[in-house]
């Protein structure tokens, strides 16, 4: 479903309610022990891309966790994202989310023009308690996403007890009120048979975590099937290039898609 930011408050009905915090298994041992049992599941968390080759890998990252909070949930993802970055990289596509394990049909497009609408609309999607979950996709420095914005989503992610996950490509890490930061990369998948991609694989480096140890770097596959993520010890010589799933797809202008799991390297 697509929408504009104005009919957001007129399909959403918000209820405000505490929640008990838990978290967010990740479904790999060496991440969930290394982050106590998961991420906060009541937090706001940022996914980083250096580079526009890496932004499918932070985006999928960030909709690969959302899958996990959405798991038997029974309700919607928000994906709130600028028009000019759907300009540049193409329209969500359908089976690029399906790829990853989350219904089409069950995640709220909302376009909006600029930084300060998608975070707008994110504060309100995350106050919410008919939403799973919220994505947020920002391109460059993003100046809107200061400290008191930030504040902002982690305060209404721990109102409705849903995380915030933010997707953010060509910026610098910066203080926030994130509970969990990461950098994200596209990694080397194992081939499949006939040498096709593997599955969505990934390199991820804990930049910061609250309460707990950061600084340590994994190299990780997702697990479609089982909607998890699966530790990976990665041989060169079965390795099909670098693979993250592409849950956007088609050139500017022309709306034609891109299979999900795109190979970068």
């Amino acid at each position: 479903m697509t929408q504009p930011l104005a009919s957001l408050r007129q399909s959403l009905a918000c209820a405000y309610s505490a929640v008990p915090s838990e978290t967010i298994a990740l479904g790999a041992p060496s991440l969930d022990q290394r982050l106590s049992g998961g991420i906060l599941r009541a937090g706001l968390h940022e996914a980083y891309a250096e580079t526009a080759a890496d932004a499918p890998a932070a985006t999928g990252f960030a909709l690969a966790l959302a899958r996990r909070a959405l798991a038997g949930a029974e309700k919607p993802l928000l994906w709130a994202r600028p028009d000019a970055l759907s300009a540049e990289s193409g329209a969500p596509y359908p089976p690029g989310l399906a790829d990853i394990g989350i219904d089409p049909a069950a995640v709220a497009f909302i376009r909006v023009r600029d930084a300060k609408e998608a975070l707008q609309a994110g504060v309100e999607a995350g106050r919410c308690a008919t939403v799973g979950a919220t994505l947020i996709e920002l391109f460059g420095e993003a100046r809107a996403y200061d400290l008191t914005a930030s504040r902002r989503l982690a305060l209404a992610a721990a109102a409705a007890g849903a995380p915030i996950f933010v997707a953010r490509v060509g910026a610098s890490p910066a203080p926030s009120a994130a509970a969990s930061r990461w950098l994200v990369r596209a990694a080397p998948s194992r081939a499949l048979a006939a040498n096709a991609p593997g599955s969505a694989a990934f390199t991820i480096f804990l930049l910061r975590q609250r309460g707990g140890a950061a600084g340590h770097e994994w190299r990780v596959e997702w697990n479609r099937d089982r909607g998890a993520f699966e530790d990976r010890t990665f041989d060169a010589s079965s390795l099909s290039g670098s693979v993250a799933s592409l849950p956007v797809g088609g050139a500017p202008g022309e709306g034609a898609p891109q299979r999900a799991g795109r190979k970068f390297g």
